[in-house]
């Protein structure tokens, strides 16, 4: 084994590690979106109810006024929390370290979740509920943002390929809960101690994420990456009043020539942040217009969808949650793991921008489907099968092109640099998602 060559990755340890990092950054919210249903059926308001009884004699469900705006508060206490909190990791990895950064988010959301199991024996009133909940989910996507920044900044120290898995498992994540959530509908589960077990499998998966984040300093291959630079550091200085010397004992400059020293920061030097953007800005804003074009419509739009072959049969009752939810996390992990087996385009390809814009006409594809209700655009694309074909396409290329992204990001700057880069491009990340939610607003009235 040479310097150069470094260790290898032993069965693929360190990969498997990142991938279930990967997977526990983002299950935890996942399932928690699952149980969306729980959660509104605890914030019913029974004197609302009641109300509507004696007012028309019908025994009718009409939301109440915090079942009616749970998911506006939902995602607005998800998203903005993610968009600052990222924001703010791009800064404060500096001054902390990743150890206490990693795991201490990891605690955190695992407890959030351990919590929320117990609530779910608690009885509470809808408002004190609703403001647990929305604090719960404040504490969540806070957590995760600087969880899931310092994971990619952390990868971005190992060899391109790394950052692969984290997106692969983030993707698999997705394809759990769309599962879930079709075998809540398989088997009719109505009661709220069913809900028990969501929560449970997210602390299951996050004290794994935690087992595993602490094995890894102890692989080899981890070790000799995360040192690289600092060991590189060492040797350079030791070296380099040597070459200094000898280059000045040459007049005629042929030595320099022959023998030139090549730059190593100092790992203990801050990294600037606006530097390190000028460097991969095309990269950092491809990656958060991928993720604005696929919010914009997933599942804003994309949930609304009806279908025309299973009116008055159970493929109506499996439409949405399979050809939405399960059809666009299988394969936009299929999208993600592509880019553990070839990277193409190239880091610096014109066509990896290009790729990302053309994305764009998905909004208008997805628009013309059978959305429903509708109010000013016919519907072109009526057949499920359009649907389908669209979901497909559409989920692939979020997850191949998103996942090249942030693959080449760190990569595009020096080592000493790679961790704030990762962070960087996980904060465009972050902000594509929030600029897609505030865009899915506006692409609704249009329909």
């Amino acid at each position: 084994m040479t310097a150069r060559d470094g260790p290898q990755d032993r069965y693929k340890a360190v990969w498997l590690i990142f991938f279930i990092l990967g997977l526990g950054t983002l299950l935890p919210w996942n399932f928690f979106m699952t149980a969306r249903e729980y959660f509104i059926s605890r914030l019913g308001d029974p004197e609302e109810v009641s109300h509507v009884r004696n007012q028309t004699g019908e025994v009718t469900f009409t939301p109440s006024y915090l079942q009616s705006v749970f998911d506006n508060f939902m995602t607005l206490c998800a998203m903005v929390p993610l968009l600052l909190f990222t924001c703010l990791n791009s800064f404060i990895h500096q001054r902390i370290p990743q150890q206490i950064r990693i795991s201490g988010s990891l605690v955190a959301i695992g407890l959030v979740f351990l919590v929320t199991a117990i609530m779910v024996k608690v009885p509470m009133d809808p408002l004190p509920f609703f403001v647990f909940t929305m604090i719960s989910i404040v504490f969540i996507n806070s957590f995760g943002a600087i969880l899931q920044s310092s994971l990619f900044g952390l990868a971005g120290l190992l060899p391109v390929s790394y950052t692969a898995p984290i997106m692969s498992g983030q993707g698999l994540a997705g394809t759990f809960a769309a599962l879930a959530m079709i075998f809540s509908i398989a088997i009719g589960a109505q009661q709220p101690e069913s809900f028990i077990g969501y929560f449970t499998t997210a602390c299951v998966t996050i004290a794994l994420a935690i087992v595993s984040y602490i094995i890894l300093p102890h692989m080899d291959f981890f070790r000799y990456y995360s040192m690289k630079d600092k060991t590189e550091y060492r040797v350079y200085n030791a070296e380099l009043e040597t070459k200094r010397d000898l280059i000045k004992k040459d007049e005629n400059g042929m030595e320099q020539n022959n023998s030139k020293i090549i730059p190593i920061h100092n790992p203990d030097e801050q990294p600037s942040v606006i530097a390190i953007f000028k460097k991969l800005w095309v990269l950092a804003l491809s990656v958060c217009f991928v993720f604005t074009v696929t919010i914009g419509v997933f599942p804003a739009i994309t949930a609304n969808v009806s279908t025309v072959l299973g009116q008055g049969n159970k493929w109506g009752l499996y439409f949405i949650p399979v050809s939405c939810f399960l059809l666009f996390n299988v394969f936009d992990w299929t999208g993600r793991s592509l880019t553990a087996l070839f990277t193409w385009p190239g880091m610096d390809s014109y066509l990896l921008p290009v790729m990302v814009i053309l994305r764009v006409i998905f909004v208008p594809l997805f628009m013309l489907c059978n959305v429903q209700p509708r109010y000013y655009l016919p519907v072109v694309f009526s057949h499920d099968a359009w649907y389908i074909i669209f979901m497909i396409f559409f989920s692939i290329s979020n997850g191949y092109l998103a996942s090249l992204c942030m693959c080449f990001g760190p990569k595009k700057v020096l080592v000493h640099e790679a961790e704030t880069a990762g962070a960087v491009m996980a904060f465009f990340l972050s902000l594509g998602l929030a600029l897609g939610a505030a865009l899915s607003f506006l692409v609704r009235k249009l329909i």
